[in-house]
């Protein structure tokens, strides 16, 4: 086979082949992923040796072994996902309590609700009898009120209501480490998240981890408590982690700046504020805040660095050393295996895996001799990463690493000639440019600006991409921070696990770059948002900001400017004049719709709270309204309750133009943030020939001492010829009143009904389905619910009158159109992937 294009081909087909086996619905048998991949490395063999034998490459021979590389990506990564699928909880253990046995492997996560930490199942119990559970499962240990907490997870009695459910209290969480063995009670479930258009795969990141199972440790004053059996030695950097993250909170007293600090030294990213967060996002800076391959590389450039010199100096003292071990390979060799003990020290986390995988695979090419030119080096070490991670071709952070690189490479004139030790360098911008600062300071600004600039264009496009957003003070921020962070604060907080005083001067720099980010964040216009592109579009802007930052003609270059404006200003799709749709999102336990029509939207609640840092207006509604690129003209909060207030808060900041209606009191906290007008029925108004109408309440109930069930908003959307009716938690004398109110009743007629709360047996009476008569009922609710909903006899009322009925849980993100009434799409159901849940309708 040909010297470079044959390998080429080879990782090429290998990438191509895992990344079709990613796209797969369902998983095949494991024997024909078997089969396949055997078959393709015997064929591949085969090709190869023939091509040895003859010295010459075979005709067609190089696209041979792309097709049979193909096939043998897809077999593995098959085979892999057969083994581990076969690991799941058996969906007759869900929801039951399960004594188990086993070791904590990670140093727990700990905040003011939960202790969250991985646990290596040795052994379970169901009702006294041996059963088998995955090897790994994600447990919290909640404070508190357990049903409270626990939500997500408990089911009520059959047909229960809240009311029904006692709250316990829960015994507090004991400090757990890595490395002990515990006994204890747990509840589990199969991984179940949020299945939203353009939203974060919670369900994927649990593969990757290995994790099967999520649950919670039952503590309620009626369960045995959790016992520890023993403690142990296993997991020692583990143990370690937690014990220098706990002296960094010990030493630093602001928990904000100590948070920081814990992060770059341990890779405690979740110690980080949800606010910080929020301004190290908007300047561009996010990625220098957890331990990453900046820091990890960084780190290897610098031992290799000092190893390099101490071998060279030992030739005074046992010259042979040198003899057998050049320096330079005893500095690369050494550089990676303190990168590696760092690695594992911050946590072995998915990214920094990668960037061991990257920079072994470099090493070893280099110490075997071989020159081989930038693309087959670039592909190699991408065909490793994806080879031990195949999941990885879905993370963000693959594509902004790998594309990074390859752009630098590009650009660079000198890149072709490039020695191993220079495309080791190049997996990282920031570690080339400390290189190049420490050598030749004037240069390297010089250099460092250029590369930065070039990465900037070329990964705006795949930023907007990835997460419909862009900072456009990221150049700025990171010629401030970069320096700051990789050569200051990182080994302020490293040392000071040596001599704990450096802590105090490391948080003393973190403020002060946190006010200058804070600073820049508050810039008009720091970041910008638009609409999620298609995937095209962002291969044109990458190219087209290659083309702009190559050193080429300027007419060439300008060649790149049309090439980034569909990305730039693409736009979503949106329903014509007199029509409208309705995006119900899968925000678990609790109400979210967007309403679109041509040119306006409406978000009809906001989801619930789930803790002091999380709500689902962070998780899912602000993601998901900027990759629609949708400017709110109204959030409507039906009530006060928290899971449909929850998320307001965030929507609100980001939307700042739009305005507030509920029927929520004149003292609650969120008048504080946006002056709420009363949502009273009579009210209404046409956008784009499309009519919203205020059923409930009638303006006299706010007199009345009423429970806020009782004052949900009522919405009517209509275009004449169909109908949407958001319920809110209207409960049965709501609906009867409804009903009963002179003229009303043929209005309440809908093609589309929002579940009157969640599906509870308070609501959804027969007089009121009998008015509204819908097509399609959405039960928008948490899977297993701890309230059951929505309740097994509710369920009979809609099927008795022909109603479909939809649930969040099964469908994910559901979406009516006016345009098409007689359909209801699901998201779950239109991107299915083998790793994706599949909630049975009976258990949802």
């Amino acid at each position: 086979m040909a010297s470079s294009t044959s390998p080429g081909l080879l990782f090429s087909g290998f990438i191509i082949g895992v990344a079709v086996q990613l796209q797969q619905p369902s998983l095949w048998q494991a024997g024909l992923y078997a089969a396949l991949a055997a078959l393709a490395a015997a064929l591949v063999g085969i090709l190869h040796r023939a091509a040895a034998l003859k010295k010459k490459t075979l005709r067609g021979g190089g696209w041979a072994v792309f097709v049979f590389a193909i096939l043998l990506g897809l077999g593995l990564t098959g085979l892999r996902a057969s083994a581990f699928q076969a690991q799941a909880l058996a969906p007759a253990l869900e929801g039951q309590d399960l004594v188990v046995t086993g070791m904590v492997l990670a140093m727990p996560q700990r905040n003011e609700d939960a202790t969250r930490f991985r646990f290596g199942v040795e052994s379970a119990r169901f009702n006294g009898q041996a059963v088998s559970l995955p090897p790994q499962i994600y447990l919290g240990w909640y404070s508190g009120f357990g049903a409270r907490d626990a939500r997500r997870w408990v089911l009520a009695p059959e047909g229960g209501d809240p009311a029904d459910v006692p709250l316990e209290l829960q015994r507090q969480p004991q400090t757990l480490r890595a490395g002990e063995r515990w006994q204890m009670t747990v509840r589990l479930k199969a991984p179940h998240g949020n299945s939203n258009p353009h939203g974060f795969d919670y369900e994927l990141w649990l593969w990757e981890q290995g994790l099967q199972a999520t649950g919670y440790v039952r503590a309620g004053p009626n369960e045995a408590p959790p016992r520890k059996l023993s403690g142990s030695w296993w997991h020692p950097a583990e143990r370690a982690r937690q014990s220098v993250r706990e002296a960094i909170f010990e030493r630093i007293g602001d928990r904000q700046l100590a948070g920081v600090v814990a992060a770059l030294a341990v890779g405690d990213q979740n110690a980080i504020e949800r606010a910080d967060w929020d301004v190290f996002r908007a300047t561009g800076v996010a990625h220098l805040m957890s331990i990453s391959g900046l820091h990890i590389t960084m780190f290897a450039w610098v031992a290799s660095l000092l190893l390099g010199a101490l071998w060279r100096r030992s030739v005074w003292l046992t010259p042979r050393l040198c003899l057998a071990l050049p320096a330079t390979s005893a500095a690369a060799w050494g550089g990676l295996l303190l990168a590696t003990a760092y690695a594992v020290f911050s946590g072995w986390g998915v990214p920094a895996q990668r960037t061991i995988w990257m920079l072994a695979t470099v090493v070893l090419l280099r110490q075997s001799g071989r020159q081989w030119p930038w693309p087959l080096t670039w592909l190699l070490a991408m065909t490793v990463v994806v080879a031990l991670d195949p999941w990885a071709l879905l993370q963000a952070g693959f594509w902004l690493s790998f594309v990074a690189v390859g752009v630098l490479f590009a650009t660079d004139s000198g890149a072709a000639h490039a020695d191993p030790q220079r495309a080791r360098a190049g997996f990282d911008l920031e570690h080339q440019a400390q290189k190049r600062w420490l050598s030749r300071a004037a240069d390297a600004a010089l250099r460092t600006v250029h590369e930065q600039w070039v990465v900037t264009l070329a990964l705006t496009p795949l930023s907007l991409l990835l997460f419909s957003q862009v900072s456009l003070l990221g150049l700025l921020a990171n010629a401030l921070a970069i320096p700051w962070v990789t050569l200051l604060v990182t080994p302020l907080a490293l040392l000071g696990v040596l001599w704990a005083p450096l802590w105090d001067a490391a948080a003393w720099a973190v403020s002060l770059l946190a006010v200058s980010l804070q600073w820049l964040a508050s810039w008009p216009l720091a970041s910008i948002s638009v609409a999620a592109a298609p995937v095209w579009c962002a291969v044109a802007g990458v190219l087209g900001g290659v083309l702009l930052a190559m050193r080429l003609p300027w007419h060439w270059r300008a060649l790149g400017v049309p090439l980034m404006l569909p990305v730039l200003l693409w736009q979503a799709v949106r329903p014509e004049p007199g029509q409208f749709e309705l995006l119900a999102a899968d925000i678990g336990q609790g109400n979210a719709v967007v309403v679109r029509t041509a040119g306006h939207a409406l978000l009809y609640d906001a989801g619930p709270r789930f803790s002091r840092d999380s709500d689902a207006g962070h998780r899912v509604l602000v993601p998901l309204l900027r990759a629609l690129g949708e400017r709110l003209d109204l959030l409507m909060i039906s009530h006060r309750d928290t899971d449909h207030i929850g998320g307001a808060p965030a929507v609100l900041a980001m939307q700042p133009q739009a305005a507030l209606s509920s029927s929520i009191e004149d003292v609650h906290e969120l008048q504080a943030q946006r002056k709420s007008t009363r949502c009273a029925a009579g009210q209404q108004w046409t956008w784009d020939g499309v009519r919203f109408e205020v059923l409930h309440p009638l303006a006299e109930d706010y007199d009345a001492v009423k429970k806020s069930n009782a004052m949900s908003c009522v919405l009517r959307i209509s275009n004449g010829s169909h109908t949407a009716l958001l319920a809110g938690d209207i409960e049965q004398a709501q609906e009867q009143a409804l009903v009963g109110r002179a003229g009303l009743n043929a209005a309440l007629h809908a093609d589309f009904l929002l579940m009157p709360h969640h599906g509870s047996k308070t609501s959804s009476s027969a007089v009121f389905l009998d008015a509204v008569q819908p097509r399609f009922a959405l039960a928008q609710a948490g899977y297993r619910n701890r309230f059951g909903h929505p309740v097994v006899s509710v369920l009979e009322r809609y099927r008795e009158r022909g109603i479909t009925v939809v649930k969040s849980p099964v469908c994910g993100a559901a979406r009516w159109s006016s345009q098409q009434p007689g359909q209801v799409g699901c998201q779950r159901q239109e991107a299915l992937r083998y790793w994706r849940h599949r909630a049975e309708a009976t258990s949802s």
